[in-house]
């Protein structure tokens, strides 16, 4: 069904949290959008961006908080759309990446409404920059595996094969892993991975609240527990977490994230 929309929607990257790491394109569309529809990852000192006069829909899903439905979310959109010019979908990294930016495009082309995708800094990269490990190396990874330790259980098709993953990459990035992480650990060395292959866990990358552990991947999961890392967080695995350099990493920006949640 086509509904008749005067606007178009802007699917946004909002970071990792770092506002200096927002695209311009991003900076421009928020300080001038007519309404705004965000996640959860979002500091208030990006949403001051968007004027005061603005539509604003908060849809944020996280572990064991309420949660919007994807379904009303996508209905909010072509709403929006119908009377507002500039509609901002301001998503947490990349609307591509785990966010579910493409859902969200194909929705609003069905129902006859113009988007646009805005690409955003993803944590999977920034969060380990932040405390000085690069995700590829040329000594140490020259192939690297974006995965989310946390699947939808409805989705029809086999979970993330973790003892495949540990023989296909030379280095793993895992989005929302520290819930399952000694599952994800003992499966990857189930899969052939060393117990002393190098990890690390990065808790709030970026901003006010960062945190990390470095270690090993047999030690990694009591290692988050003792440390009471919580998410957001990012598991990096792989010869690459010890090429770390930690003079070359950014002061995380002195900004407020929502809290993090506890796991387990």
């Amino acid at each position: 069904m086509t509904e008749s929309s005067i606007g178009k929607v802007y699917l946004v990257g909002a970071g990792p949290g770092d506002p200096d790491l927002l695209t311009i394109k991003a900076h421009r569309l928020l300080s001038s959008c007519d309404a705004l529809v965000y996640d959860s990852l979002v500091p208030r000192e990006v949403l001051a961006l968007v004027p005061e006069t603005a539509e604003q829909h908060f849809v944020g899903k996280r572990r064991g908080h309420h949660s919007v439905p994807q379904p009303s979310t996508n209905a909010v959109l072509v709403q929006l759309a119908s009377r507002h010019r500039c509609v901002v979908r301001l998503k947490g990294g990349d609307p591509f990446l785990f966010g579910r930016g493409g859902e969200e495009a194909a929705h609003l082309e069905r129902h006859g409404v113009a988007v646009e995708v805005v690409p955003g800094v993803t944590a999977g990269i920034a969060a380990p920059a932040y405390v000085g490990i690069p995700v590829t190396h040329r000594r140490a990874g020259s192939s690297v595996t974006f995965v989310t330790g946390h699947e939808e259980i409805d989705k029809g098709r086999p979970s993330v094969d973790w003892r495949a993953l540990a023989g296909s990459s030379d280095g793993l990035v895992i989005y929302m892993g520290l819930h399952n992480l000694p599952h994800i650990c003992e499966e990857l060395i189930a899969g052939g991975l060393a117990p002393t292959t190098p990890a690390a866990a990065v808790q709030q990358g970026t901003v006010r609240g960062q945190r990390s552990v470095i270690g090993d991947l047999a030690g990694l999961a009591v290692a988050v527990r003792e440390a009471e890392l919580a998410s957001p967080s990012i598991v990096v695995i792989g010869e690459v977490v010890n090429q770390r350099v930690e003079s070359c990493a950014p002061e995380p920006a002195a900004v407020e994230m929502p809290i993090p949640i506890k796991q387990g």
